[in-house]
């Protein structure tokens, strides 16, 4: 990978990237609130939503939109990011990768400002796209030069990274502990990736009933840390 792009790579899932990952728990609070989690089970927790969430749902849209923008295929990202939010059930799950996905938006368009960007900016100013994250995420890396691979990989990390700092948070593990996690968790961001890889259109979206529970009961919970 050149230089320049892994850099922005780097950038994109830095902790310090003001994205807004940091108000997500990607639904760890919602298991938490209801005493489904435990510092034992966090790790089975992540790999869990990493295979049947995030990876056949956010990931594989961010693959299908790097494809389509790498050929030019603008009416494609459209059709994607109809079928990705169309798959989000949840309401928490619909503001946030909205919300995320606008402020990558903004932010991109200011530090990179790329032609692929600046299109699908375009697209936004017209109504006809919403600003998911990851069909932003995918606009940008493909725009940044990173190749689908690459940057389903970055966000995938991004993802687990922000999972565990919620944790951490919420005091299901410690900054030792969180870093064992983490690592722990590559070989299944190898395989969720290479899946995302693989998917077509058709099979955009993830199954996790439980999950979704999780995220009903949190939005209506009477204290909440994080949104989602």
């Amino acid at each position: 990978m050149p230089i320049p792009a892994l850099l922005t790579g780097l950038q994109l899932t830095d902790s310090a990237f003001p994205s807004g990952y940091y108000t997500l728990s990607h639904g760890l609070e919602g298991f938490q609130q209801a005493r489904a989690v435990t510092p034992r089970t966090l790790p089975v927790l992540l790999e869990d939503l990493l295979r049947h969430s995030a990876g056949p749902s956010d990931a594989t849209a961010l693959a299908l939109t790097h494809r389509a923008v790498s050929a030019g295929d603008w009416d494609e990202v459209v059709t994607v990011e109809h079928r990705l939010h169309a798959t989000k059930l949840g309401r928490e799950a619909r503001q946030a990768v909205v919300r995320t996905g606008r402020q990558l938006l903004d932010l991109a368009g200011e530090v990179y400002g790329t032609a692929p960007i600046e299109h699908y900016r375009a697209l936004y100013r017209d109504g006809a796209v919403r600003g998911c994250q990851p069909v932003v995420a995918g606009v940008v890396h493909a725009g940044n030069g990173l190749t689908a691979r690459q940057a389903v990989t970055c966000e995938l990390f991004a993802f687990a990274a922000s999972f565990v700092g919620a944790a951490l948070r919420l005091r299901l593990t410690d900054h030792r502990r969180a870093q064992v996690v983490l690592h722990g968790a590559a070989p299944v961001i190898e395989e969720t990736v290479t899946a995302a890889l693989q998917r077509d259109l058709a099979d955009l979206g993830g199954c996790v009933p439980v999950a979704d529970v999780m995220s009903g009961r949190h939005e209506r919970a009477e204290a909440r840390l994080f949104a989602s």
